[in-house]
């Protein structure tokens, strides 16, 4: 039993280890394991993007950046996400490349408010 443990616990990080080769995945789930992670960090990106974008807006700019954030959150869900009769899919590809994209966009407003003042008419 304990060789058995043994073996299922090396065979466990041989996985893990080969999980965590981005450059070469060795199958599909190997590779939604990658895309999973690129995701979640440009994910991270775009948090730190808005909170920071955020701080620099006032009241009714706020408003505003919330409104269109929620909205894109949406387009984004339409776009890359679907349910059939399978179950619910996401397209990870599509999700990072939309999130990487928003990210960018809140980055330029914040590069506007530091060099000529926030202008809350370009945050749609």
């Amino acid at each position: 039993m304990k060789k058995f443990f043994a073996i299922s616990l090396l065979l466990g990080f041989y996985s893990y280890l080969s999980a965590d080769n981005c450059d070469h995945p060795k199958d599909d789930f190997d590779g939604l394991y990658c895309l999973n992670k690129v995701y979640l960090q440009a994910d991270k990106d775009l948090n730190e993007a808005y909170k920071k974008l955020n701080s620099s807006l006032d009241g009714e700019a706020k408003k505003k950046l919330k409104q269109f954030q929620l909205s894109w959150i949406q387009t984004r869900n339409n776009e890359c996400s679907w349910k059939d009769e399978r179950g619910f899919f996401v397209n990870m590809l599509c999700a990072t490349n939309k999130t990487v994209d928003r990210t960018n966009f809140l980055n330029s407003r914040i590069r506007e408010c530091k060099s000529t003042g926030c202008q809350p008419s370009k945050l749609e």
